[in-house]
């Protein structure tokens, strides 16, 4: 990858949904962003950039190799000279007990050297709060939302301060809103008082945009935070307000059209995508795909494919895997939870393969391991951030790709609204 000069800010996201919801925040607040696809090749060639996304996927995987995987990505940002780094987490903090937010977070805090780390995934603008320590989702706490029945990563308690502790071989502390409320200078006194007494974590309340900016301001002074879209915020204002870097224009890289067939992939079993299925249904064909035929074998699809193929003339269709909680859950009792979601997500990534070889060159993404499988599968080497088509999903162009030129929306499962496909197809020409 060849750029143009040393990069402000490096970012390391556990999944591609996440990493392009950051870039997005990235360049709505002034910073030249691109997102790439792993650890960037060397021949890659980008303009000239502020900050650089690295897209992992690696939330659900064994922590050993997230570890890994997320320590060659800060070797290359800090090579690339990133003098802080974020690594960039889901806003509802999908983890289990084993991690593996805990694990990458004592491998990079140890890495860089910092004694503590600020730790927030909220993101007021998606309803991602924090109080005493507490995710909120929306008005409810974390364990009461929709993503108490996540398949891969249910989520049962609110306190972060608990679930990271449980993750982390370090201690973990709050840093409370009364703190972030009179400002750095008050956050800065919290941090040092909890690192003398061996806290190597702080979890960091924000209900306002305004606490983002101040957690930010305070973050970058070390080399090291955690969070999801709504620290990088903090962040981005941060480096504006210090000179470091100057705002850029946010229009999107390029405006030329792309055309030709499109289509949508929903692999998500959130309550928002399934709500955006049922919309999609009244404009464009739908399939559903059938789960058990999925476990059987790749005959489920090629029958999608076949389904596409006689209709991607007529305008955009679209093919979903997505079930309910208690369709889901009894899915994984026969099958297992691992087979299942591999199973499912290699479907995914076979038709989105068969969808580009037939002339899809605009796709739309909804969930996070889909995103992952189909991305991976088309070998797409980055991104440039484009158009906002909702809080935290941008238009995506393809950067390095074999197919040529692409457009994608990688959507995290419960963002935008009810009409989301049909507003991605829109901004995606």
């Amino acid at each position: 990858m060849t750029l143009a000069r040393r990069i402000s800010l490096g970012c390391i996201a556990d999944d591609y949904t996440g990493a392009s919801d950051l870039a997005n925040t990235l360049t709505r607040c002034g910073l030249r962003t691109v997102q790439t696809i792993g650890v960037p090749a060397g021949d890659l060639e980008l303009p000239e950039l502020d900050a650089v996304v690295v897209s992992l996927k690696s939330r659900s995987i064994e922590a050993g190799l997230a570890v890994s995987r997320s320590r060659a990505a800060e070797k290359w940002l800090r090579g690339h000279g990133a003098g802080h780094v974020l690594f960039k987490i889901c806003s509802t903090f999908d983890s289990t007990d084993a991690g593996n937010i805990g694990p990458v977070m004592d491998a990079l805090r140890a890495d860089s050297g910092d004694t503590i780390v600020l730790v927030t995934p909220a993101f007021p603008a998606t309803g991602r709060t924090v109080y005493q320590g507490n995710l909120f989702v929306g008005s409810v706490p974390l364990n009461e939302s929709p993503l108490k029945d996540h398949p891969l990563n249910p989520m049962h308690d609110s306190n972060l301060v608990r679930v990271l502790a449980r993750q982390s071989q370090t201690h973990v502390g709050l840093v409370g809103l009364a703190d972030i409320a009179r400002g750095p200078d008050a956050v800065r006194a919290r941090l040092a008082d909890l690192s003398g007494k061996g806290f190597g974590a702080a979890i960091a309340d924000a209900v306002f945009d305004r606490d983002l900016e101040t957690i930010g301001a305070v973050a970058l002074e070390h080399r090291l935070s955690v969070g999801a879209s709504g620290i990088g915020l903090g962040l981005a204002r941060a480096l504006l307000a210090s000179g470091k870097v100057e705002s850029s224009a946010t229009k999107p890289p390029s405006n030329a059209i792309v055309g030709g067939p499109a289509a949508c992939l929903a692999g998500s079993c959130s309550q928002a995508t399934l709500r955006q299925i049922d919309s999609a249904e009244q404009v464009m064909p739908v399939l559903h795909l059938d789960p058990e035929q999925i476990m059987a074998g790749k005959g489920e699809a090629r029958r999608a494919l076949a389904w596409a193929k006689g209709r991607l003339g007529d305008g955009p269709v679209l093919i979903a895997s997505s079930s309910t909680p208690d369709q889901v859950a009894a899915l994984q009792s026969r099958h297992g939870r691992d087979e299942v979601g591999h199973a499912i997500e290699q479907a995914m990534a076979d038709v989105a393969e068969g969808l580009v070889a037939s002339g899809v060159r605009r796709l739309v993404i909804a969930g996070g391991e889909t995103s992952g499988a189909v991305v991976d599968r088309l070998g797409i080497p980055g991104f440039l951030v484009g158009a906002e088509i909702a809080a935290g999903v941008p238009v995506l162009r393809a950067v390095g790709a074999a197919n040529g030129a692409m457009l994608l929306a990688l959507k995290s499962g419960n963002f935008g609204g009810t009409e989301f496909f049909s507003d991605a197809l829109e901004l995606m020409r």
